[in-house]
């Protein structure tokens, strides 16, 4: 079950802006500032667990179910690498990396809507697990929408003011014209949410 509190709170709670956008910012907020006796190794352990499970908006039961999945693989790799391998190449997490949504809870709410086909297939799945080549797309319908006008705007902006290039993620290939999504490899370390401390969850799970 996912949590369904204010979402200020959560980002409160964690100390950070978990969903990216202004409404949750807390430069000016000084009420997320933990105060009390410090917290244990299994304290620190479950926060860690809580805030990467809440940036990606994932149930107890789904960030468990990568877990795992990431310990029985056989591919190379540590465990919380493997981890979060899987849970980067989650269908609404690369729509969102490829900045066709502002969030991802955005990014679920397009996917779980069918707004787009993976390989020419439509898709509502938002946790289905894309590969290597696989190309997501905009259905052709979709494309004159007004919910979409934005993102083609922002879109041929940020193309221009970076060469380009549409998103940081070096493992896709944004089309800003034809509005699609290759995976042209895998998602390496440097590649991860650079916040979030994936040993400590591995730690957490691991007892």
């Amino acid at each position: 079950m996912r949590y369904t509190w204010p979402k200020k709170k959560l980002c409160r709670r964690e100390g950070i802006n978990l969903f990216g956008t202004e409404k949750y910012d807390l430069t000016n907020s000084k009420r997320w500032l933990l105060r009390g006796r410090k917290s244990s190794e299994f304290g620190t352990q479950l926060r860690k667990k809580q805030l990467a499970k809440r940036m990606f908006g994932l149930s107890e039961k789904q960030f468990l179910s990568y877990f795992k999945k990431a310990q029985k693989s056989k591919s190379e790799g540590t465990t919380w690498e493997k981890m979060l391998k899987l849970i980067e190449l989650r269908l609404d997490n690369v729509v969102y990396r490829a900045n066709f949504a502002r969030t991802r809870i955005q990014s679920r709410q397009f996917v779980s809507h069918a707004h787009f086909t993976l390989n020419g297939v439509k898709v509502d799945v938002p946790s289905i697990s894309v590969n290597v080549w696989d190309v997501i797309s905009l259905r052709d319908k979709l494309k004159e929408s007004p919910l979409y006008k934005w993102l083609l705007e922002e879109l041929e902006e940020f193309s221009k003011q970076n060469k380009g290039k549409v998103s940081g993620c070096k493992w896709i290939d944004v089309d800003s014209k034809k509005l699609t999504i290759t995976i042209k490899a895998l998602p390496a370390r440097e590649d991860f949410e650079q916040i979030i401390d994936i040993q400590k969850i591995v730690e957490f799970y691991s007892k």
